[in-house]
């Protein structure tokens, strides 16, 4: 079956930051390069979005044109996608000519057929001094919900109520300064509400008209959540014009708009964007010479349309577009929308105005000279993946996942196997049958990662490839070749082993492929192989034969990858403490930026923690409870006494890269003025909880002394705060 593959299209509004990435584009790449590499027909389609109010503000607010804009940041966007190893089939843009007339012929379509619109006439707010009507960004004011005095007038950004300019309380022009005036205007509203009754049963149990269309169970919650909640709430009319001189100009309707009726106006950009996806088609099939191939994957039934999108779009995928496609009345609608959630960064949202986070383009500027700093960064944005929930990066774990990981476990598997067959066989694949379990192992692992990337969980899917050189690692560790070779050089066991081992590297560059694409190529450098597909590794499972046949003669062994954390060599190091040193400034210049950061639970006033009694028999917990807890090196830059509360100190806590108030009952133990400086350990990842009107968020670590007093559990001399504790 064919299959369209859709990535939310990236507003040309400024450079997009590693959330972005992480959201609607690694995962698709992911998904595409496995289709690939399994051989199905797959087409991947995204561009720029540069039409909207927010772009026509920006421009205006630095005298600026349009055009300026969205080709700087189509620009820098499609390059960083590109060098972050984004396999797009084509990055088009909705400024492009194909773009509008395909959106103006679609309008025109759905207006002409009679029934999809209504017309309304409202009052919308006007700029008497600019002389045009406003876009809900445009007017700003305080927000009724929360008192927020800069609440936009689609939304406030501090409270999140979804607002309509006229509820704000003294709205003011985004664009003079003045008071808008309100005056009456002409829009064309989608009848969205005729649709929602076949949209339940789209969203509830996967069919369209009455007939089964995809599997609801690769739907995952938080989307079918989020639809339901609308669903269930009644859809309303929602308007697809709006006044604005950037955008594509609303066309004439015979019968329906008169030009003068639709000058002034352009569609609405939640209409345009996704029309984004069939003119990038169109001419991605221009491009291929074949100019009517894109309604193979639009228009045929066994074709099958999947977007990829961040949590923030998923009502206007899931039921304002796939309403529009139904429409249209020839159009696939989506089978799958697979939306992440957020990736935050060091425990607050990506900020640009804070300069809170790192844009795609300044990690690929800042780290160049780590090697492999592309696959560095995609490793780790999948395997802290947000699909179920928000995440958290964090560049501790960033440093983690690839010295634990890619260097520790896969870069020195590949190295080990690699010399030991250099040093037994010559540098050739032993040639030895595969012991039946060993084969059996490898056909399991396969299949394994194999069903959770058509499923659609690719964090799982990348969990189960590690864990295939966290078995292999084992297996090779076992069988001990080298101490065979000792007592026997001629031990047919020792073929077997490093026959195992083979196999296991030629899986390992098929499966590590999709999520990190240069390192799959190399690691097929190494075997002096060309690189191995999912259907070449299925067929050879199938048929019981190896990928690497007896003989085959292998590249001479190299580091895949140096240590971030090395103790002979700091550069690289260096890279990521530059990073961190940057939010320190930040936190340091605004200490209270951080207000909502998500932090700990502290004990009550008088539980402060301490070393059970030897008399209490303590509860027994798993492993999987203690992984949950999260502790850091901090310093104690700040204590004070809380009013009306003998045992309550206020503590402000250095985690490195954040600053955290602590409510702690050590008061009757330490004098404050004394605290500044004292290096503790914290637990951070508990809710935050508010102790006599003090939020504490976090709780350090004490341990009883034989006088029956407190004493600092310390992190060991020399540490550095926020460093991660296990």
């Amino acid at each position: 079956m064919r299959k369209l593959v859709t990535s939310a299209l990236p507003y040309a509004n400024g450079p997009l930051h590693l959330g972005h990435l992480a959201g609607a584009y690694l995962p698709a790449d992911v998904y595409v390069r496995y289709l690939r590499s399994k051989g199905e027909d797959v087409v991947w389609v995204c561009g720029s979005d540069e039409h909207g109010a927010a772009i026509s503000m920006r421009a205006k607010t630095e005298a600026r044109t349009e055009r300026d804009i969205i080709d700087t940041y189509h620009g820098l966007n499609g390059e960083a996608f590109e060098r972050f190893g984004v396999s797009f089939d084509i990055f088009h843009r909705t400024s492009a000519p194909l773009h509008h007339e395909t959106s103006r012929e679609l309008f025109a379509q759905l207006v002409g057929q009679g029934g999809q619109f209504e017309e309304r006439t409202t009052e919308q707010y006007f700029d008497p001094e600019f002389e045009t009507f406003l876009a809900d960004r445009f007017i700003q004011g305080t927000c009724p919900n929360c008192g927020f005095t800069e609440a936009y007038g689609d939304q406030c950004e501090n409270c999140g109520r979804d607002l309509s300019p006229t509820e704000l309380i003294a709205p003011k022009s985004k664009l003079s300064g003045a008071k808008p005036v309100l005056r009456l205007t002409k829009h064309w509203y989608f009848r969205l509400d005729l649709h929602e009754a076949w949209l339940r049963h789209y969203i509830s149990d996967g069919s369209v008209d009455g007939q089964p269309h995809h599997d609801p169970t690769l739907w995952r919650n938080h989307v079918v959540g989020q639809c339901m909640s609308w669903l269930d709430a009644g859809l309303q009319p929602r308007a697809y014009t709006r006044d604005l001189d950037w955008g594509i100009q609303v066309p004439t309707v015979p019968g329906h708009i008169t030009a003068e009726e639709a000058a002034g106006k352009v569609l609405y950009v939640w209409f345009d964007a996704p029309i984004g996806y069939i003119s990038a088609t169109k001419q991605w099939a221009l491009d291929r010479g074949e100019p009517d191939l894109w309604e193979q994957y639009w228009k045929h039934g066994e074709a099958e349309l999947i977007h990829f999108i961040g949590k923030d779009n998923i009502v206007f995928h899931c039921l304002t577009f796939q309403a529009t496609l139904k429409a249209l009345g020839d159009y696939n609608v989506a089978s799958y929308v697979p939306a992440n959630q957020f990736l935050n960064f060091e425990g607050d949202k990506f900020s640009k105005s804070r300069g809170w986070g790192i844009t795609m383009d300044e990690y690929l500027a800042e780290f160049a000279e780590l090697p492999n700093h592309v696959d560095a960064m995609r490793y780790a944005l999948l395997r802290n993946a947000p699909e179920n929930r928000d995440a958290d990066f964090r560049w501790d774990d960033f440093v983690g996942f690839h010295d634990k990981e890619l260097a520790d476990k896969l870069g020195n598997f590949v190295n080990r196997t690699l010399v030991l067959v250099h040093k037994f066989f010559e540098g050739r694949v032993p040639a030895a049958s595969l012991p039946h379990n060993a084969f059996l192992e490898l056909s399991s692992r396969f299949k394994e990662v194999d069903a959770q990337l058509a499923r659609f969980n690719f964090k799982d899917a990348l969990a189960s490839t590690i864990g295939l050189i966290d078995w292999a690692n084992a297996d090779l560790q076992a069988r001990a070749p080298w101490t065979l070779a000792k007592a026997d050089p001629d031990d047919p066991a020792i073929a077997e082993a490093l026959a195992v081992a083979c196999q296991a590297v030629a899986l390992a560059s098929a499966l590590f492929a999709p999520f990190v694409p240069e390192t799959g190529t190399r690691i097929s450098g190494l075997l002096a192989a060309p690189a191995f597909t999912f259907a070449q590794v299925e067929a050879s499972l199938a048929a019981g034969e190896s990928l690497l046949s007896a003989g085959h003669p292998l590249g001479q062994p190299t580091i895949l990858f140096a240590k971030i954390q090395d103790r002979k060599d700091d550069t690289r190091m260096a890279l990521v403490q530059t990073q961190k040193e940057k939010l320190r400034a930040i936190l340091m210049a605004a200490p209270t930026t951080h207000d909502s950061l998500p932090a700990a639970d502290p004990v009550p006033d008088d539980a402060e923690a301490t070393a059970l009694s030897p008399a209490i028999e303590p509860e027994m917990i798993q492993y999987e409870d203690f992984a949950k807890l999260e502790l850091r090196t901090g310093r104690i830059l700040s204590a004070e006494a809380i009013p009306k509360a003998d045992k309550l100190l206020k503590l402000g806590i250095d985690l490195g890269t954040e600053l955290r108030t602590v409510v702690s009952g050590i008061a009757l133990h330490f004098d404050p003025v004394k605290l500044v400086g004292q290096d503790v350990l914290v637990l951070t990842n508990l809710a935050p909880r508010k102790l006599r009107g003090v939020e504490s968020r976090g709780m350090i670590l004490m341990a009883d002394t034989p006088e029956g007093g407190l004493a600092f559990i310390a992190p060991p001399a020399g540490s550095t705060p926020g460093m991660r504790v296990s």
